[in-house]
C-alpha cells in the first residue's frame, strides 16, 4: 500500500475508534446515574459492577452501534479532506474515484472482520452475563413457567405439555405420541412429566394407548421412566436466550429445533440473519458515508454529518421495525435482517454512479 492508503486507513480507524469511545464513555456514566439506585439496593462493590456488568456492556454496545459510528467516522474525515481540497488534489495528479475508494474498502473489510467476530464469538457469552447481572439487580425478566410446548422429539414422535415449571421440573396435562409412516401407534397421556436427569423423564398417573390396526391396548400406571432427547432449558424459547449463542451454536440449536418441529423460532432465525447482515453493514456505510462527503459542499463537515446521523438513525429505525414484524409473524426472519441492507446499499451505489459522473 501506498502512503495514502495509510494515510486514510488511519484516518478511518483512528476516527471510528475515538468517536465510539467517547460514546461509550458518556454512555456509561449516564448508565451508571440511571442504575445508581439498583445497585446501592443490592450493596455491591464496584467490582462487582464492573467486573459483571460493564466489562460486557462495552463490547455490546460496541457491536450494537458499530455502523452509526462507521457511518460518522467516514463522513466526519472525509468532509475534513474535501473541504482542505486534498480530494481535489489527489484527483489532479490523475487518480481514479475507485482508487481513492480502495482505503476505505480495506477499513471496512477490517472492520467487517472486527464485528463478525465480535458479534458471533465474544458478545454471545458476554450478553449471557450482562443478562443474569439484570436480571438478578436491575430488572427481572426470566419466567419461571413455560406454556402450550410442542415440539418433535425423535423421528415421528411429539411430545405436548400444557405448563411446565422450571422450579420443580415439572410439567402438566402432557401427551406423548409416536407415528410410523404417518399412522399413530402408540399415545401416553399423563396428568404430570417430571425431569430426572440427562434425557431421563417419567411420566406420573398415564394413560398409555398402543395402536395395531383397530386393535388397541390400554395401560395404566403410576409411574413410567423413559428416554427424552429433551432438555428442561430448551422449553424456554426466549429472544433473550437467542443472544447468548454463539454462531455455531445459534446454528445448531436451529437445526435441532426445526428438526423437532418447534415453533416460534422467529428471534432466533431473526438473530441468526443478523449475525451476517449485520457486519455487511460496514461496506453499506463506508460507501454510503464516502460518496455524502467526498465532494466540497457549502456547510462542508457539519452539514454532511447533519445528514450523516438523519440516514444512519433511519438505518438503525429500519432495522428495529423490521426486527419487530419478524418477531409478530409479518416478516420473514431472511428479509427482516437484510432488506435495510438492500435498500440502502441501493442508495449507494445510486450515489456513487453520480459522484463517478461529477469527478
Amino acid at each position: 500500500m501506498k502512503k495514502l492508503d495509510l494515510y486514510i486507513i488511519r484516518k478511518f480507524l483512528g476516527t471510528f475508534v475515538f468517536s465510539i469511545l467517547l460514546i461509550l464513555s458518556i454512555g456509561i456514566v449516564f448508565d451508571i446515574t440511571e442504575k445508581l439506585d439498583n445497585f446501592y439496593e443490592y450493596q455491591l462493590s464496584w467490582r462487582d459492577i464492573i467486573m459483571g456488568y460493564y466489562i460486557h456492556f462495552i463490547p455490546y454496545y460496541t457491536n450494537m452501534f458499530c455502523q452509526l459510528f462507521i457511518f460518522i467516522s467516514v463522513i466526519f474525515f472525509t468532509s475534513k479532506l474535501a473541504g482542505n481540497s486534498e480530494i481535489i488534489a489527489m484527483m489532479a495528479t490523475g487518480m481514479s474515484i475507485q482508487r481513492l475508494f480502495r482505503p476505505y474498502l480495506i477499513s471496512a473489510t477490517i472492520l467487517f472482520i472486527f464485528t463478525f467476530w465480535l458479534g458471533g464469538y465474544v458478545i454471545p457469552p458476554a450478553s449471557g452475563k450482562l443478562l443474569d447481572f439484570t436480571d438478578k439487580y436491575i430488572d427481572h425478566f426470566t419466567s419461571e413457567n413455560a406454556r402450550n410446548v410442542q415440539m418433535k422429539v425423535g423421528p415421528g414422535t411429539i411430545l405436548y405439555i400444557e405448563t411446565y415449571r422450571q422450579t420443580n421440573q415439572t410439567g402438566y396435562r402432557t401427551s406423548y405420541e409416536h407415528f410410523e409412516d404417518k399412522t399413530l401407534k402408540t399415545r401416553i397421556t399423563a396428568d404430570r412429566i417430571v425431569h430426572d436427569s440427562a434425557y431421563n423423564w417419567h411420566f406420573e398417573t398415564y394413560t398409555r394407548r398402543d395402536f395395531d390396526g383397530l386393535n388397541e391396548s390400554l395401560t395404566r400406571g403410576y409411574r413410567l421412566d423413559t428416554i427424552i432427547p429433551l432438555l428442561p432449558d430448551e422449553l424456554f424459547l426466549t429472544a433473550e436466550m437467542a443472544q447468548q449463542l454463539t454462531n455455531p451454536e445459534l446454528g445448531a440449536y436451529l437445526k435441532r429445533q426445526h428438526d423437532r418441529g418447534a415453533a416460534n423460532l422467529q428471534a432466533f432465525e431473526t438473530e441468526w440473519h443478523k449475525r451476517f447482515a449485520s457486519p455487511i453493514g460496514a461496506f453499506i456505510m463506508t460507501l454510503l458515508g464516502f460518496v455524502m462527503s467526498c465532494r466540497k459542499v457549502r456547510g462542508g463537515t457539519s452539514k454532511n454529518l447533519g445528514i450523516g446521523i438523519v440516514l444512519s438513525a433511519a438505518y438503525i429505525l429500519f432495522s428495529t421495525v423490521s426486527g419487530t414484524f419478524s418477531a409478530g409473524g409479518l416478516m420473514s426472519p431472511f428479509w427482516a435482517a437484510w432488506i435495510p441492507n438492500f435498500i440502502f446499499l441501493a442508495i449507494g451505489v445510486t450515489m456513487y454512479i453520480r459522484v463517478r459522473k461529477y469527478y
